[in-house]
């Protein structure tokens, strides 16, 4: 197994030697970051992280990511993204995703040309292929990179790999975009992006690490991980999340009996959900 994981770390290091200069699609989650530090210990100035700024992103990971890009010690660039001015994306359809990275990250190409650094990546990985991820659709579609996934690595090798580098996010949990809060055909507002955000850094002060809060109107739902389900009982939690909810304008707030897991909004999805994947690929 270690042999296989060298194998994969040295493909990877020989993908982006041939890349040369190179953008990377940088949100300072493990991915991008692990990519990011590859990226950037093997091309040196070559290398530069772009970071998009929107509503639909919490404030701390924006804070993250400049954090861990100053430690790098990488050009960084942080430039406005405004999802919510795409009716299509507020209208919350299932190709949300894919109309969300589309525009993003052609605006990355744009930034990317105008400081010459052609190439541009993320971080997807070979796991990603296992989820329903429309986004991919787009960066592939436009030309994006994707190194982790080609050298064939795995979410639990790069975790691996990015504590062997002493990469702060080696164990951090897995983040995705706050409009994943929202069931599909459930439209998106500035008004309830912020709820969520709030509500979640309620969480993450309580000493939570996994978790969502799905956003349905006026109920809360809220998924937890093992470990975070037994912290709600032990510390007595349930009074003080219930109370700050409502204060937030939620009606009811409610706990997820199934442990969280990715992917669980994409459940409902059916085959006329999905048949714009199709027609994209005629």
């Amino acid at each position: 197994m270690k042999h296989m994981l060298e194998n994969k770390y040295n493909k990877l290091k020989q993908i982006i030697m041939r890349i040369e200069k190179v953008t990377v699609a940088f949100s300072g989650g493990v991915d991008s970051t692990f990519l990011l530090k590859v990226c950037f210990d093997l091309l040196g100035e070559k290398v530069l992280a772009v970071t998009a700024r929107s509503e639909i992103i919490p404030k701390r990971e924006l804070k993250n990511a400049e954090m861990i890009a100053g430690r790098i010690g990488v050009k960084h660039v942080v430039f406005d993204f405004l999802a919510l001015s795409n009716k299509k994306f507020v209208a919350n359809l299932p190709d949300r995703c894919f109309i969300c990275k589309s525009e993003l990250f052609g605006n990355l190409k744009k930034i990317a040309e105008k400081y010459d650094y052609m190439n541009v990546v993320d971080g997807n990985n070979a796991d990603d292929a296992l989820d329903f991820r429309p986004g991919q659709m787009a960066s592939k579609k436009l030309g994006i990179i994707s190194p982790l996934d080609n050298a064939k690595l795995t979410k639990d090798e790069i975790r691996f790999l990015s504590k062997r580098l002493d990469l702060p996010t080696w164990n951090q949990p897995a983040f995705s975009c706050l409009s994943s809060r929202f069931p599909y055909y459930t439209e998106i507002t500035s008004k309830a992006l912020r709820q969520v955000e709030k509500a979640e850094d309620f969480l993450l002060r309580l000493g939570m690490k996994i978790f969502r809060v799905r956003h349905h109107n006026d109920i809360a739902r809220i998924e937890l991980g093992k470990d975070e389900m037994r912290l709600l009982w032990e510390m007595d939690l349930s009074k003080k999340i219930n109370k700050y909810f409502k204060f937030l304008g939620y009606t009811y707030v409610t706990i997820d009996l199934q442990e969280y897991q990715t992917g669980r909004m994409n459940e409902v999805l059916t085959n006329n959900d999905l048949a714009f994947m199709k027609d994209d690929k005629k």
